[in-house]
């Protein structure tokens, strides 16, 4: 497995953000889907990764920066073809040190609260995120969205 950065030309790529936005859009309400769409993932603020083997997707993630000591994860998405490869966890390790060396003090991120997104929540708690408020611009009373952070 590679973990490249870039990649939001290739139709691949496209092709699972669409996925992404679709399953986000599947499990909560409008107001609650806090995905970024392709302009979104090209701000300068942010930075995103894919994961390949040879010239297959496995899947995808990125990193905002909220200030200059906290980073927020987003648009983490494995193919599903490659569920249960480790492909999350290999792009988490990926953000988890790129904040790290950019000086982040904290990582943090909002998911969805429903049982879709139970793998995501596990995943995160794995390498030690745990609930906290909401951060940011992120509405502070939905119940459909759930906040995790963790200090680096």
């Amino acid at each position: 497995m590679i973990i490249r950065e870039g990649g939001l030309e290739d139709p691949q790529v496209i092709a699972l953000l669409r996925l992404h936005l679709a399953g986000m859009q599947a499990n909560s309400p409008p107001e609650s889907v806090h995905a970024l769409d392709l302009s979104g993932l090209k701000r300068a603020d942010v930075t995103f990764w894919t994961a390949w083997d040879g010239d297959e997707l496995l899947g995808c993630g990125a990193l905002k920066q909220i200030d200059a000591e906290h980073g927020e994860i987003k648009s983490m998405r494995t193919d599903p073809r490659h569920l249960g490869k480790g492909v999350g966890a290999h792009i988490l390790q990926k953000i988890m040190a790129a904040s790290r060396e950019r000086g982040y003090h904290r990582l943090s991120l909002e998911t969805g609260s429903g049982d879709a997104f139970d793998a995501a929540h596990a995943l995160y708690r794995k390498f030690g995120f745990s609930e906290c408020g909401a951060f940011g611009d992120y509405p502070k009373d939905d119940p459909f969205s759930r906040f995790m952070t963790r200090v680096l």
